[in-house]
């Protein structure tokens, strides 16, 4: 049981805090209401577990004989950040039904979380720490902890962001608030070019 509460804490901390999955998670909450966000949320949690289960099966091998992947994926990742922060403070900041939005898909949570250095990290930290020997039962267990505790840290980011959606029914706080979430992507982007 105490191993069990380890990779529970491990899997809170790492998914709770904030990073550009989430700032996503917040902004799709306040741009869109919660049930259109929760296909980014689940996207995200299937996107990370399958990583984390993955890197646990033994993915980190081909890393290690293939390094440049790692900074491949930096890169993309990298690029993916800065392009969301720009699509965000171009945004006009309307929120009405003049214009169709569903929001961050599926895939698109799902691909943020396979180009996100942090969720790489994550996945090659925690299945180093409880899963290094390669018992298959300890991924298999880490896997499905984890995917429960990201999907409802995840979704806590979406649900918060519903909250701001009554401050942000004018276009001008939602343009200001849009150029913060890409402030946050970009400091997210930036961090990562200085490691």
């Amino acid at each position: 049981m105490t191993v069990l509460l380890s990779m529970a804490a491990f899997a809170l901390a790492s998914s709770i805090s904030p990073g550009p999955v989430n700032v996503v998670a917040l902004s799709a909450g306040a741009r869109h209401g919660l049930a259109a966000s929760m296909r980014h949320v689940s996207g995200a949690t299937v996107g990370f577990t399958a990583l984390l289960l993955l890197i646990g099966l033994g993915l980190h091998e081909l890393l290690t004989h293939f390094p440049n992947l790692i900074d491949i994926i930096k890169w993309a990742g990298i690029a993916f950040l800065l392009y969301m922060a720009y699509t965000l403070a171009v945004d006009d900041g309307r929120l009405g039904t003049d214009k169709p939005s569903r929001g961050p898909s599926f895939a698109h949570g799902a691909a943020m979380q396979w180009l996100n250095p942090k969720a790489w990290l994550a996945s090659l930290a925690g299945m180093g720490a409880y899963a290094a020997n390669g018992d298959g039962g300890l991924v298999w267990q880490f896997t499905a902890l984890y995917f429960v505790i990201c999907y409802v840290s995840i979704a806590s980011w979406a649900y918060a962001g519903t909250f701001l959606r009554k401050y942000l029914q004018e276009p001008e706080r939602v343009r200001r608030f849009n150029r913060v979430m890409a402030a946050l992507l970009a400091a997210s982007a930036l961090y990562l070019l200085m490691e």
